[in-house]
């Protein structure tokens, strides 16, 4: 197989397409076609893959997800240490956002050694198109899925100076830039990107309310969410409160919010507590 060590099995992390198959590289068409143990996030994706390839090898395929990961990793760092073990995604690289990282750790622990294939990212290739600053960014993966824990997670990136990506679900676009444009500023800008590399790839760049608008009529395909990140200037107390409030109606307790707050924007938690508190009883 095609590594990136000399001596000795080694746990290769392979990149694979994220939509479009000519992207699929040499290095990883002859790691498919020499491999005799893959695990795979699912087994069914990467013998199709095999085939839109013309890959002719049948190895051993075993499954590798999130709800085995912890299980698996042992079997598999056994496994590499007698030969190589491709570990694959169903679309990008294994480990990020994807089952990968607690079989590396466990093997970097082992002493058994990990090396790569790199291919696509919809991370970087969102990154890219985005038209936000790329020089420095954060990846975030999945908001959350319930409202008042997405609104926390947001709250909790209000001085984020860099740019960040976020994945989301289709279904869930149109409330995530909803709460984007309430927490972070309805002007605050996002590009949104569905489909990447595929035949309807599309980039809609915009204020969060202007996109949340869009959104709103439904938004089908693959979706990675770009936000430029928060301007290096101060929070002031009304705004602070604006941004407890929201936490409060989400279900947050009121002192819980204060001090989420307090901690992203670096305002007082009792002057937090005491305005928001104040302007109930107005």
């Amino acid at each position: 197989m095609l590594r990136g060590c000399e001596d000795g099995a080694v746990i290769i992390l392979a990149a694979t397409p994220i939509g479009n198959l000519g992207d699929a590289s040499a290095r990883l068409v002859e790691a498919l076609s020499t491999a005799t143990v893959i695990a795979a996030e699912d087994t069914r994706v990467t013998l199709h893959l095999m085939r839109a390839l013309g890959i002719e090898n049948r190895p051993r395929l075993i499954p590798l997800h999130e709800h085995n990961e912890v299980e698996k990793a042992a079997e598999l760092i056994e496994l590499a240490r007698d030969t190589d073990v491709l570990v694959l995604s169903d679309a990008g690289m294994p480990a990020i956002s994807d089952p990968g990282f607690t079989l590396v750790s466990a093997a970097a622990a082992a002493g058994v050694t990990v090396t790569a294939i790199p291919g696509p990212s919809a991370v970087l290739t969102a990154l890219a198109l985005s038209g936000l600053p790329t020089d420095r960014f954060c990846f975030e993966g999945f908001l959350p899925r319930k409202a008042g824990d997405r609104r926390r997670a947001l709250t909790a990136l209000a001085r984020e100076p860099r740019t960040m990506v976020f994945f989301e679900s289709p279904n869930r676009l149109a409330e995530s830039l909803a709460d984007i444009a309430e927490v972070l500023g309805a002007e605050r800008r996002v590009a949104v990107v569905r489909e990447l590399t595929k035949k309807f790839e599309e980039v809609r760049r915009g204020g969060a309310r202007e996109l949340t608008e869009w959104a709103s009529t439904g938004v089908k395909g693959e979706i990675v969410i770009v936000v430029d990140g928060g301007a290096p200037q101060a929070v002031d107390l009304e705004a602070g409160v604006a941004q407890v409030k929201v936490l409060v109606a989400s279900g947050t307790r009121l002192k819980d919010a204060a001090a989420e707050v307090a901690e992203a924007t670096g305002l007082s938690k009792r002057e937090l507590y005491q305005a928001a508190l104040a302007s109930r009883a107005e």
